[in-house]
């Protein structure tokens, strides 16, 4: 191993031990290389993920001072014009063929035979390098299967057969460690995509035992869909699940927006807490984020009446008192949630919105733990005794006559 090829690996090494992320590694790699008279003049790196939205991620680095992103997102690229650039591409070779390098010597009069080559040359690119480092059958998670890239020169001779050895060496040492990376953070996207994001916080520092569970007094959020049954029963079947993301969408964002945290999606269900220190701020925040849903439905509403799509309301319920978070369940499946008198208790009222005609109803004990000035927002509705609840007790919903802020 030459002295470089041992020095930069033990680097990414450390830092991949310290728990640099995909860009930190990249940087620390090129910098070194560069530092010690390769001629890079730019990187790229694609790393595909296990993600809802996207498909992967990008990493750039070059040593020039020209402006550029140097870490992005890229969506789906198996429909449309994504799937045709895809086609046409150095790296869908690769892919294809199954070769891990493709190396094309501009300034030796190799052809630029990929319009990517092309624009890269009318940059100045005297040597392109290619690559595609593969994984094994075990080692893929989603479509990480493999990590692509290129590294340029811009050298009048590009790189020497010396500079070739060293970064053919240490590519795959850095893949490695940018695998590492990505797995650590598929694994924190897949932990706040099922389990929300209080909770991945929580799991990720440790707390998965069975039974370890924590007693916090906490605002409660409970909401479902008005005639979902009815909709289910009438319209297409392949409008239903549409009509959930839309309007499961927007309860979510709204709810995330106002800091809460949205711990199971039950059907057409939602159940949410606001788990803050003051209770007051944690009212509050509850309904800044009913405000911001009702507005986010009413555009949802519009763009789905335009569209000759059916339309829906969302009722919610609003509680607070004490519950038990944390792990429920057997050895083997564990769900990271809240349990106790007061889950039962919410979904009871949420479902009072029905009976009393409104799209959103509050215990007293959610009213009353409101700031002074918030309080007048909410009117009673009556006295009411819950079914599977032991106690008669009064609700409130928002006065119509004042405007949520």
């Amino acid at each position: 191993m030459s002295p470089i090829v041992e020095e930069i690996d033990a680097l990414i090494t450390a830092r991949s031990l310290a728990g640099d992320d995909e860009l930190a590694l990249l940087q620390a790699f090129c910098e070194a290389a560069a530092g010690r008279g390769l001629p890079l003049w730019r990187v790229l790196f694609l790393v595909d993920t296990l993600h809802p939205v996207h498909e992967g991620r990008v990493f750039r680095w070059r040593n020039d001072g020209v402006e550029e992103s140097s870490e992005g997102t890229y969506g789906r690229t198996d429909v449309g014009e994504a799937l045709e650039r895809w086609r046409t591409s150095v790296f869908f070779r690769l892919y294809e063929t199954g070769e891990t390098e493709l190396r094309r010597r501009f300034h030796a009069g190799e052809a630029a035979d990929y319009l990517e080559m092309q624009n890269l040359v009318a940059d100045g690119c005297t040597d392109f390098l290619g690559f595609m480092q593969p994984f094994g059958e075990a080692g893929v998670i989603g479509d990480l299967d493999g990590i692509m890239g290129y590294m340029l020169s811009r050298e009048a001779q590009g790189f020497s057969d010396d500079d070739l050895a060293v970064l053919r060496a240490l590519v795959p040492k850095l893949c490695v460690a940018i695998k590492c990376a990505s797995l650590a953070r598929i694994a924190s996207t897949l932990v706040e995509v099922y389990l929300g994001r209080d909770a991945r916080e929580r799991v990720l520092k440790g707390r998965i035992a069975r039974g370890v569970a924590e007693r916090i007094r906490t605002v409660l959020w409970f909401s479902d869909l008005h005639s979902f049954t009815t909709i289910t029963d009438t319209a297409d079947p392949a409008e239903i699940i549409p009509l959930l993301n839309d309007y499961s969408g927007a309860a979510i964002e709204a709810v995330h927006g106002a800091g809460g945290n949205v711990l199971k999606l039950i059907g057409d269900g939602i159940l949410a807490i606001f788990n803050f220190d003051d209770q007051a701020e944690a009212t509050s925040a509850a309904l800044r984020a009913e405000a911001d849903l009702r507005r986010r439905t009413a555009e949802i509403d519009a763009r789905r009446k335009a569209e000759g799509r059916p339309v829906t309301s969302i009722y919610i319920g609003f509680h607070l008192g004490e519950v038990f978070y944390g792990n429920i369940g057997s050895d083997d499946r564990l769900d990271f949630t809240v349990v106790g008198p007061c889950v039962n208790e919410v979904s009871r009222i949420g479902a009072m919105c029905r009976s009393v005609d409104r799209l959103t109803v509050a215990s007293a004990e959610f009213r009353d733990a409101l700031a002074p000035e918030e309080r007048n927002k909410l009117v009673s509705v009556g006295r009411f005794a819950l079914r599977g609840v032991g106690r008669a007790q009064e609700l409130f919903t928002l006065d119509p006559g004042l405007a949520v802020s």
